[in-house]
């Protein structure tokens, strides 16, 4: 892993969002709970994530910095929300952060989405 700027550092953050992503943190969904289980404690890989993170003005639903990836769980809402994913997608990779979307349904099998997500924190690595 290498080290750079953190693009959540230095953050002009309205209160009312910190306070929407503190509220998010406590209304996670079933998926986001189990996923959450398996990210926690720097569990993957010594990988350190952080839950409902403001990115741009924007609330992801997992954020690792030293990957700089993000893991948004795709439910029923995002449905009816296509050309915001895609603004919002747009904003967050200008500042150089992957977006990796996995749906709630493939959530059932937390394991195959963490390897999934294993291969996205890895393929962001510099090659030796």
């Amino acid at each position: 892993m290498t080290r750079s700027t953190k693009i959540t550092s230095h953050q002009n953050v309205r209160p009312n969002k910190l306070a929407f992503a503190k509220k998010l943190r406590g209304e996670m969904t079933p998926a986001e709970r189990r996923l959450w289980a398996a990210l926690r404690r720097n569990a993957v890989d010594g990988f350190h994530f952080r839950r409902q993170q403001v990115i741009s003005g924007y609330i992801v639903d997992f954020y690792c910095d030293a990957a700089k990836l993000a893991i948004e769980l795709d439910g029923s809402a995002h449905e009816d929300q296509e050309k915001y994913d895609e603004i919002r997608d747009q904003a967050i990779s200008r500042l150089g952060v992957r977006i990796l979307r996995i749906s709630n349904v493939a959530m059932v099998d937390v394991e195959s989405a963490i390897e999934f997500i294993r291969d996205a924190l890895h393929a962001g690595e510099p090659n030796p």
